[in-house]
């Protein structure tokens, strides 16, 4: 038997994951009642949520009392090109101001407005300031406050354990299998339902905001399954991380440096966004520096900054200027809030951006510009699940946050990532906990884990002279030259051949060592899950033959009516993926009238 042969554990519900919406998953679901288990790559605390600096978008009004859910649906959906699953945008424009009180009631410590209530910022895309936020740290407290939670309520965590394969029986979800990093021992889990909170793949871009744990795991396992992605070829380019050093190339620098006055200009001095403000926000964004200035000044008046357009607009705006010549000595841009708020603002209100920089790059933001550009940051697209209950295609399991397509359409607004992840992080716990009580206990099969483990162990077996991290690296080049933010079919297609080189390659793997904290064997497994995820972006990119949203095809400039209303879905049959296009949920009639107002 499997248990005899492997540490087992036995659960209702198994969230694999513990950023915001692993956590969130994790609390709703004991909650309901099931037996829960938090299991987690790396350590509690550690996750992708602390990156989220700028906020949690919420319509709650308490800047401007016009601001309503409404408002906040239609630039959820005019963002994301109207490519996004409208039902998802719907309950996440409604139901996030409930989310943040109930954080607040959490304990959560928000700045705040002279009245007392949550003081919320302006960023990219939102017509009105909406996100409630701690200084440029609201990340760290969100996930500060869900642990606390989570412990408060004697969830069981497992802490830097590796979940890699899904277990299965007669279609339906059985378990997860995987290893301790440190031991290399493997554990299985026995559960009714799955939650998968495992974030995005940007790993296999070489200039990422990322870190090592973002390797596409959850999309991988999903797929490996029967379930379908959704969105793949809708990566975000966040438009300002740091350029330099080279020891720090990539990491973010949040959309409140905007928000909070920040103008981007490139060598010449000159701001150049407005020189890209496309036609879809002309009528509603400041066509002068003065009427930009002024829009800062009185935001009433309800004119946009263009420096705060969509992170897809900005960020192949920047990509212009570098390529012009227009950029910095180290291939960025200039992003300047020195000239335009004085010292002790910037230090109140960007501590953690103040700190970054004066550490790391040695620039004092208070007194000189950053130099920023564009960063591989987020995937809209992942598993495709149902709006309501975040079920994926295959009984029993769930997924939410970044891992799961549909709320974003084909570009996420700053903001939406931390709101997704409490509103779809508590619908996957909710709806999980109802799916393990309402089905009995599946068997688990000790063949099947068995197999995997023989996976598992191959790379230590192999007869093959294969370096992953190599192989990584070669990834991780294909992606930033051929599949990054401006796409043409013939690199495109270079880029499916080279994957298709480095899965050969991969099969020839070889690890030395042992099992114990041995990172050679753990990235020689990630790379199933990183080359199946580049794999599935880079074909959806061929088969969307125009440019939308984090997608830009510049054989394709302009956006296809044909494409408007559909999205890639990828599958994989008999080993290989597909792509097929189908149709978007229709809109109902009263939810399309709201597009269509401006005010």
């Amino acid at each position: 038997m499997a248990e005899e042969k492997y540490e087992t554990h036995d659960y209702d519900v198994v969230i694999i994951g513990a950023g915001g919406a692993g956590l969130r998953a994790a609390v709703e679901a004991s909650a309901q009642g099931a037996r829960t288990a938090l299991v987690c790559k790396s350590l509690l605390g550690k996750a992708h949520t602390v990156m989220a600096e700028g906020g949690i978008a919420a319509a709650m009004g308490n800047v401007y009392p016009e601001d309503n859910w409404k408002v906040h649906f239609r630039d959820t959906m005019r963002g994301g090109k109207l490519l996004n699953n409208w039902r998802m945008a719907q309950i996440h424009a409604q139901e996030s101001p409930d989310r943040v009180l109930e954080l607040e009631e959490w304990g959560a410590l928000f700045d705040r407005t002279h009245d007392g209530l949550i003081l919320q910022r302006d960023f990219g895309g939102h017509r009105y300031a909406r996100l409630a936020h701690v200084g440029d740290r609201t990340g760290l407290e969100m996930i500060r406050t869900l642990q606390q939670h989570a412990v408060h309520k004697g969830i069981d965590v497992y802490m830097e354990c590796n979940l890699q394969r899904l277990l299965t029986d007669g279609g339906k979800i059985s378990g997860a299998f995987g290893y301790w990093r440190e031991t290399g021992k493997f554990i299985v889990f026995k559960c009714k339902a799955v939650v998968l909170a495992t974030g995005g793949g940007g790993k296999a871009w070489k200039v990422t905001s990322n870190s090592w744990e973002y390797t596409g795991d959850g999309v991988t396992m999903a797929m490996d399954v029967g379930a379908d992605l959704m969105d793949m070829e809708f990566m975000q380019f966040h438009p300002t991380g740091m350029v330099w050093p080279p020891s720090v190339r990539g990491i973010l620098v949040t959309e409140g440096v905007r928000g909070d006055g920040g103008t981007l200009k490139n060598t010449k001095n000159e701001r150049f966004m407005f020189n890209y403000i496309p036609e879809f926000f002309r009528a509603e964004t400041a066509d002068t520096e003065k009427e930009a200035d002024a829009w800062y000044e009185d935001k009433r008046n309800n004119r946009r900054t263009p420096d705060l357009l969509p992170r897809d607009e900005v960020a192949r705006a920047i990509n212009s200027e570098v390529k012009a010549g227009r950029g910095t000595p180290h291939g960025g841009v200039f992003l300047d809030i020195a000239s335009r708020r004085p010292a002790d603002y910037i230090q109140r209100r960007l501590p953690s951006m103040y700190h970054q920089f004066k550490e790391l790059a040695d620039v004092d933001i208070t007194k000189e510009p950053m130099e920023v550009g564009p960063t591989c940051h987020y995937s809209m697209g992942g598993v495709r699940v149902d709006a309501d209950s975040t079920a994926t295609t295959v009984p029993g399991l769930f997924a939410a946050g970044e891992v799961a397509a549909g709320l974003h359409g084909a570009n996420r607004l700053g903001g939406n990532s931390l709101s997704d992840l409490l509103v779809f992080g508590r619908r996957a716990g909710l709806y999980a906990a109802e799916y393990a009580k309402a089905n009995r206990a599946v068997n688990v099969d000790a063949g099947q884990i068995d197999l995997y483990a023989r996976e598992l162990l191959s790379p230590f077996e192999s007869k093959g002279d294969e370096n992953p991290y190599s192989v990584h690296a070669d990834l991780q080049d294909c992606m930033q030259n051929l599949v990054g933010i401006i796409r043409t079919e013939s690199e495109l297609k270079k880029a499916l051949d080279v994957i298709g080189r480095l899965k050969a390659r991969a099969r020839n793997l070889k690890v030395e060592g042992n099992r114990q904290y041995n990172p050679g064997w753990h990235l020689a497994l990630d790379l199933h899950s990183l080359l199946s995820f580049a794999e599935a972006a880079t074909i959806a990119a061929i088969e969307r033959k125009e440019s939308r949203g984090g997608h830009t095809r510049d054989d394709y400039p302009n956006t296809d009516p044909k494409f408007a209303k559909t999205n890639i879905v990828i599958r994989r049959k008999n080993g290989d993926l597909t792509a097929s296009q189908e149709p978007l949920p229709e809109m109902p009639d009263e939810l399309k009238i709201l597009l269509e107002e401006k005010k």
